[in-house]
C-alpha cells in the first residue's frame, strides 16, 4: 500500500518473533523481566524490548534480527553511521518496487471453516 511513497513508509520489525523466555543462571524463568502478574514486562523487560526494537529498525530489511537474548547488555544497543544514517525500510535497504513480490495470498484456512469450528464450540461447550 505505501510502497511507492517516498514520504512514509511501514516497515515490519521481526525483533519479538522467534524470542525465548528469559532464564536465570538455573534454567528457570527470570521473573525480573516480568512484572507481579507475570504477563507484563518489568521495566527491565521492556528495556530490553526497546533496544530490540531500536536496534531492528536501524538493521536492513531482510537482515532484520528475530530473536531477543534478554542478556541485559548496553553495548548491543546500535547507532546510526555514516553510511547509513537514516531508520531502514524497503527503499533504503536497497529494494525496488520491482524487487519486491507482495502478491495476496489466500488464507491458509477458509472463513468459512472459523465460523464452523467456533458455533461447534460453543454447542459442545454448552453441553
Amino acid at each position: 500500500r505505501y510502497e511507492e511513497r517516498e514520504d512514509f513508509a511501514v516497515v515490519m520489525q521481526p525483533f519479538f518473533r522467534n524470542t525465548l523466555l528469559p532464564l536465570d543462571s538455573n534454567g528457570k524463568p527470570d521473573l525480573s523481566f516480568f512484572a507481579a502478574d507475570c504477563f507484563h514486562f518489568s521495566l527491565r523487560g521492556y528495556a530490553e524490548m526497546a533496544m530490540a526494537l531500536w536496534n531492528n529498525m536501524l538493521e536492513p530489511v531482510g537482515e532484520k534480527q528475530t530473536y531477543n537474548n534478554f542478556t541485559h547488555d548496553r553495548s548491543k544497543l546500535k547507532c546510526p553511521n555514516p553510511e547509513k544514517p537514516f531508520l531502514s525500510t524497503l527503499r533504503n535497504s536497497g529494494f525496488r518496487s520491482s524487487d519486491l513480490v507482495l502478491d495476496k495470498t489466500e488464507p491458509s484456512v477458509p472463513y468459512w471453516a472459523v465460523i464452523v469450528a467456533a458455533v461447534a464450540g460453543v454447542l459442545v461447550g454448552s453441553l
